[in-house]
């Protein structure tokens, strides 16, 4: 991390964040054995210039964890690149093209991550809804607003696909329904497609899933993704309040021994904006640094023990 000859104010609520960031209790990664997966929905990212405090606070949190799926990164990307800038040399970024539509709202989604732990294997894009044939043209029946990006990575000898959406968010339920229902059949026949870069494949972002007993949830499980147990456990909310389920990580249940127990939500709110930002309202807060909070889990990278199984039974 390369925070330099930062001001007096800055260095103080950096000094507060780093004990905030010490209650999320995230164990360090270990280099060819585990990882710190995580998502984060940093609100309206590159919409309008973060504050020095605000890139500074951004980077410390993201520098937690070695690969995070950023959603609400938006067509302006200079904040990403001053916060590039603090994390320091190793670190890198794949992003999607953005929507200028009101649906795609100008957003992005990217990949920050540590190249010192995870390496990118080469597969980059977005995830394009099924099409039928229509006269002479294939078009699709219904779409997503803000398309999933996926991109392949490699850790130690753990190949994964990474997914990270945003769901629409409104008050038509069955509209985000019928994307949620998409994007669930979508993972299910790529991962059963014969030439699928993994079957490794984690889906994550900002569901706006208000909760596990949502019609919303059960239409993301329906095709057979699970929450990691590590998630299940601490039943994580990732509002500022902590009371709504709106990120989510999921993944299939092939190989749920690459979970450890770890994971949970990074609050750097503590229900304190003050320390951080002295003489800040909340509202202004949630626009420096964000009114979601990351969610993450530790996965496990060494599987030559599964991958011996693999080969023993055929």
């Amino acid at each position: 991390m390369f925070h330099g000859n930062v001001s007096k104010e800055i260095a103080k609520g950096l000094l507060e964040l780093k004990e905030r960031i010490e209650l999320a209790k995230i164990p360090s990664s270990k280099l060819d054995e585990t990882i710190n997966v995580a998502t984060w929905n940093i609100r309206e990212f590159g919409k309008k210039r973060r504050s020095e405090a605000a890139v500074h606070y951004i980077a410390e949190i993201l520098g937690q964890f070695d690969i995070i799926g950023i959603v609400e990164l938006r067509d302006d990307l200079n904040d990403l690149k001053r916060v590039l800038n603090i994390l320091g040399p190793y670190w890198r970024a794949i992003y999607s093209d953005m929507i200028p539509d009101a649906g795609g709202n100008r957003e992005r989604i990217a990949y920050v991550y540590d190249k010192r732990s995870i390496s990118f294997n080469g597969l980059a894009a977005e995830a394009n809804p099924p099409r039928t044939k229509k006269g002479t043209e294939y078009l699709a029946d219904i779409s997503w607003w803000r398309s999933p990006y996926m991109a392949s990575f490699k850790s130690g000898n753990f190949d994964f696909v990474l997914l990270t959406t945003h769901i629409r968010w409104g008050d038509n339920e069955k509209n985000r329904v019928q994307e949620i229902s998409l994007l669930a059949g979508w993972v299910d026949a790529k991962r059963k497609e014969k030439n699928v870069e993994d079957k490794d494949i984690i889906v994550m972002g900002d569901f706006n899933i208000p909760s596990r007993k949502s019609p919303l949830f059960e239409a993301m499980v329906s095709k057979g993704l699970i929450i990691p147990n590590a998630l299940l456990k601490s039943d994580p909310g990732s509002n500022l309040e902590k009371n709504k389920r709106y990120d989510q990580i999921f993944h299939l249940p092939i190989y749920s021994d690459n979970f450890t127990n770890n994971g949970g939500v990074l609050d750097f709110y503590n229900g304190n904006v003050t320390r951080l930002f002295p003489g800040m309202k909340k509202i202004d807060f949630t626009y420096q640094l964000s009114d979601h909070l990351p969610l993450w889990v530790q996965i496990n990278t060494n599987i030559d023990s599964h991958k011996l199984d693999q080969i023993i039974q055929g």
